[in-house]
């Protein structure tokens, strides 16, 4: 059993890849650390980096190379400015070197220090292995997976005992919605509020909110930038930034002046049905624009998939509860982290191991089952929203064009989003005495059409779309 926080399900980071780019970034990240000893550091001449399976197939794309130059480099995801990017990676190719952890300089040539092979390794299909040459002639080695969602692991059993011994912890120890719901019946207590006990197990009430309000607070000015940034997106497919003209056919002439300001304004239009969809849709299109970008998001539980939760709760504060505060933003997101987390144990939140339905599809559960609770259901029917999105992403498949977080990446957020919103719907107008699929069957199909489906649909751009187009004709 894994012990998985909220702040696991839901890390800020860079775009456009939690698997791609965040999970490599802090890959190097952790080597530098377990090489923090300044003897092993200041005698590293150079390093090398062997980027396996669907790492290495969508790697480019994915600004796979950019995170590890980042990540060795010593910037951190949370805190670098994104508009430095671009100026940082171009310094190390012109340079041919960086400053290892910040401090070390070193000799690296990005275009033959940093190895693309199509090989997959057995144990995960997001493979890399680094790969230090020393002045005394020593040569250290490690390899890392990234697993999805920003994750990382050794191929040890050194992190499932760390988790066992946090899981421990929780005074209400889950791994299936099964038990997640028996807690709640014997305690009287909903679903935010059985997670938040765990997550107080972990940290103190103020660290949680404000963890919970540094989340909220990215994702907001996610789709405050992506709302008001023109032109094309980077990468070479000339895809253009929808979100800005939808926006300004919704919002009119009003001013404001920050995001907190725009919510204001926002939740002051009167909204009819199909403006309701534009909403939505032009909140989960701005975030993945930004997260194309490069620009800064919240795994949600994914890169690729980060629209979808913020844009549900927007529609939350901007349609159902203008009346809303910090206390709902806390419920939905301990709710749509605990979701995520039950997904993550029972089956995957990885891409490269499930296809689109282990991103899109289970933010989609995460976002139907945290607006249910908001909107008076029962756990039970908690579950059965979040049952019923997964439902019907079943399948889907993983296949971007270019091997960018693009196309149809963007606009499978906003598709998310709405089936999330539908799902709450379905399941706060049915009994779930009357349900025939639990969360926790969907969840172990779930990882069965997973280990079905073919390699050309997970995230390889091997199959589907991404050979069925013609990249000359975008």
């Amino acid at each position: 059993m894994e012990c998985i926080s909220i702040f696991d399900m839901l890390k800020i980071g860079v775009g456009p890849s939690s698997s791609h780019t965040l999970g490599p970034w802090r890959a190097a990240e952790r080597w530098l650390s377990e090489l923090s000893d300044h003897t092993l550091l200041s005698c590293i001449n150079t390093v090398e980096i062997n980027i396996y399976g669907s790492l290495s197939l969508t790697g480019k794309g994915h600004a796979t190379d950019y995170a590890l130059m980042l990540g060795l480099s010593g910037y951190d995801p949370v805190t670098i400015p994104t508009d430095e990017i671009q100026a940082a990676v171009a310094a190390i190719k012109a340079n041919q070197s960086l400053l290892l952890a910040g401090t070390y300089p070193i000799n690296f040539h990005p275009d033959t220090h940093i190895i693309f092979k199509k090989e997959f390794l057995p144990f995960h299909a997001n493979g890399m292995e680094f790969i230090a040459y020393c002045s005394n002639g020593n040569v250290l080695k490690e390899t890392y997976y990234s697993i999805g969602g920003g994750f990382v692991v050794k191929e040890t059993l050194e992190n499932a005992k760390v988790n066992l011994k946090q899981f421990n912890k929780f005074p209400y120890p889950i791994e299936k919605g099964t038990e997640l719901l028996s807690f709640c019946k014997e305690n009287k207590m909903i679903i935010s509020e059985i997670i938040l006990e765990n997550e107080r197990s972990l940290r103190t009430d103020q660290e949680i909110d404000q963890g919970i309000e540094d989340i909220w607070n990215t994702m907001l000015q996610c789709m405050y930038t992506g709302c008001h940034s023109e032109g094309n997106l980077p990468g070479g497919l000339n895809v253009r930034r929808r979100a800005f003209d939808m926006h300004q056919s919704l919002i009119g002439n009003h001013i404001y002046d920050s995001p907190q300001s725009w919510l204001v304004e926002i939740r002051k239009t009167e909204v009819k049905f199909r403006e309701i969809l534009k909403w939505v849709s032009c909140f989960a299109l701005s975030v993945n624009e930004v997260n194309a970008s490069l620009g800064r998001v919240v795994t949600a539980p994914t890169n690729g998939s980060a629209g979808v939760i913020p844009s549900v709760l927007m529609y939350y504060l901007v349609i159902e509860n203008h009346q809303a505060t910090f206390k709902e933003i806390k419920q939905f997101l301990l709710v749509a982290g605990e979701i995520g987390s039950i997904f993550k144990k029972g089956a995957t939140i990885s891409a490269a191991m499930g296809g689109c339905q282990a991103e899109i599809g289970v933010s989609s559960a995460m976002a139907a089952g945290a607006l249910t609770e908001l909107l008076g259901g029962s756990p039970e029917q908690v579950l059965m929203a979040a049952e019923i999105a997964m439902e019907h992403h079943l399948g889907m498949t993983c296949d971007p064009l270019g091997g960018l977080v693009q196309i149809p990446c963007i606009e499978r957020n906003s598709m998310g989003a709405i089936k999330a919103i539908n799902a709450a719907e379905l399941a706060l107008n049915s009994s779930p005495e009357n349900a025939k699929i639990p969360l926790d069957k969907v969840v172990q199909t779930m990882w069965e059409t997973a280990k079905d489906m073919s390699s050309k649909y997970k995230e390889t751009s091997t199959g589907g779309l991404a050979v069925g187009v013609y990249l000359s004709d975008c």
